[in-house]
């Protein structure tokens, strides 16, 4: 039975279409290859450009985040200053606004001695004119 058991490379027709097969495949698994290596390069390419625009974007966020860090610095250290001018004019509002009472009050006060002495002069008139 050993003699009679033939195989595909015992056929020289099978060896033959073997040596054919073997350089196609070869090339085939090659281009494969190849192909997947072009397209893991692509993908970590494409990783490292997404790494890059990130890393910038960052970079740049950091950059602004420490801008408005400085102006709301220096906002605050404003209304500080401005909080303590306000103070420092506290008392200089309070006399304004007694003066304001004051001369207010002075005002009715005019105006009841205008109105009385246009009473008075109304009186002085008839006054007159009865002598």
């Amino acid at each position: 039975m050993e003699g009679n058991l033939h195989t595909i490379s015992d056929n020289p027709d099978a060896s033959e279409l073997q040596f054919h097969q073997e350089p196609s495949l070869n090339k085939l698994a090659t281009d494969m290859f190849q192909k997947s290596a072009d397209y893991l390069q692509g993908e970590l390419l494409l990783m490292m450009e997404d790494y890059k625009l990130l890393e910038n974007l960052n970079r740049a966020t950091a950059s602004k985040y420490s801008d408005m860090r400085q102006i709301s610095s220096n906002v605050a250290k404003n209304l500080s200053d401005l909080n303590q001018k306000y103070k420092s004019l506290e008392p200089l509002l309070q006399q304004i606004d007694q003066i304001e009472d004051s001369v207010n009050k002075l005002e009715q006060a005019a105006f009841k001695l205008d109105s009385y002495s246009k009473r008075l002069e109304a009186k002085f008139k008839a006054l007159e004119k009865r002598q």
